[in-house]
């Protein structure tokens, strides 16, 4: 039945997209427990339910609604696999099992020992990253010499053993396989660019971009990536604390020096599966916004003035007086479907949810949503200040869950109407002319 096939993951997660690309191709019906309620990482899968089922409480992890389990990313994937993937001869299937052991034994080990730390989820080591360079070059050159004369790895066509390998590839070609890195090994990118704009591997893995250049050791991601309890609480002011805090972080550092001494060795593999699990709640994106000209307008210094200051004889003309109209734009937002509108506290559940999941959106956008009207009888707007003269929604695929359940107007920041907009919107007070309905209670996003 349909709703009978679950997979429990954490989001983006390479190993879970061997089944699901598999599923692609098989037809298997899959749903994708990868969010709550339905799976919380970290917390889901340490529960004794799940445990009961899944011993290792790792993901990816199949349920039936048989109730038959699986866990070990290749056992599910073969389990959703057809008999055209898994080789329909016997000398196919064996070939098959071969390439799924090559990319985990060979693949793999070096592909983290290398990428982890670019991701900033494992401490440099510059002796172990030349060598998995050394190990990865050795890997590609025996797929480009297999793939000299072969369209994919096994038979005529795509099979559990390009799946595979492609996902096992995935993070190196995302971040470190610059052009001149492999260019010794055309027949390998030209297969993994075949693979990947397949319709099966693209309804999974979405329009994958091959790396421009190297990523290397990101310090200031691992450093935010440690595990909070390290961290001596901060004080707001310098003085007598700031020195105690100073001489701790020395400590640590020192400690964390010679703990480095002591591990020159390459990562253990209990260390492999913390930085998953860092890589599993902290889902990848580059800055979206990197690429604007720095701007003058400090929306944090503005968001204080908001929250600790008079609105009116403050907060708004701090606004005007440093407000960027080249690296800012104002919006009008209005929701789409008012007459789906029931109780108030339905409603505003709505804003706050969407606010929440533009978490990561909060350094570079402020906004005021109002709820006007009463119950089954209102409506929802709000004006939005956003780095960049686009809307940020689409520069990120977590930001696009709410957006289209809204109109969106750039205002003219100079016309009368964006200058009244933004201050009733901030103030929650005024006419509110556009609306006709009275004002019943707002949110802030900052």
């Amino acid at each position: 039945s349909a709703s009978g096939k679950t997979l429990y993951t954490y989001p983006e997660n390479w190993r879970a997209f061997k089944a699901q690309i598999a599923a692609q191709y098989s037809g298997a019906r899959l749903k994708i427990a990868s969010a709550s309620p339905a799976f919380t990482f970290g917390q889901t899968n340490r529960s004794p339910a799940f445990l009961s089922n899944f011993p290792l409480g790792k993901v990816p992890a199949y349920q039936g609604d048989d109730g038959f389990c699986l866990f070990e990313s290749n056992a599910i994937a073969h389990f959703l696999s057809n008999d055209a993937l898994r080789g329909s001869t016997p000398q196919d299937s064996a070939q098959v099992l071969q390439w799924v052991s090559f990319a985990d034994s060979e693949i793999i080990p070096p592909a983290s020992a290398w990428v982890f730390p670019t991701l900033g989820i494992m401490q440099f080591n510059k002796q172990a990253t030349e060598q998995a360079k050394e190990e990865v070059k050795r890997i590609l050159a025996i797929l480009n010499q297999h793939l000299n004369t072969r369209t994919f790895l096994v038979g005529e066509r795509v099979s559990l053993a390009d799946i595979t390998v492609v996902c096992s590839l995935l993070w190196l070609y995302k971040q470190v396989l610059e052009p001149a890195f492999r260019q010794p090994y055309p027949n390998v990118t030209r297969w993994f660019l075949t693979c990947v704009n397949q319709p099966q591997f693209k309804a999974v893995l979405g329009e994958v971009k091959l790396c421009e250049k190297m990523a290397q050791f990101d310090a200031k991601k691992f450093a935010e990536m440690q595990p909070k309890k390290e961290a001596p609480a901060k004080k707001e002011k310098g003085g007598k604390e700031g020195g105690k805090q100073q001489q701790q972080q020395q400590q640590q550092q020192e400690k964390k020096e010679k703990k480095k001494e002591e591990k020159k060795a390459a990562p253990a593999e209990e260390e492999m599966d913390e930085c998953e699990a860092a890589l599993a709640s902290e889902p990848k994106t580059k800055d979206p916004f990197a690429h604007l000209p720095k701007s003058s307008f400090v929306m944090d210094e503005f968001k204080r003035k908001y929250s600790n200051e008079d609105t009116l004889t403050v907060a708004l003309p701090y606004f005007w007086d440093h407000f960027d109209r080249e690296g800012f734009s104002i919006w009008y937002a209005e929701y789409r479907f008012p007459e789906e509108l029931t109780m108030s506290f339905m409603s505003c559940n709505l804003i706050t949810g969407m606010f929440q999941r533009l978490d990561k959106l909060r350094k570079n956008a402020f906004a005021s949503a109002i709820l006007f009207g009463a119950n089954n009888d209102s409506c929802i707007s709000g004006v939005w200040v956003f780095r960049g003269q686009e809307l940020a929604f689409t520069l990120s695929e977590d930001w696009q869950i709410d957006y289209e359940s809204y109109t969106w107007r750039k205002l003219d920041v100079d016309s009368e109407e964006c200058k009244t907009m933004v201050k009733e919107y901030l103030t929650w007070e005024g006419e509110f002319k556009h609306v006709g309905k009275p004002f019943n209670q707002g949110k802030i996003f900052k």
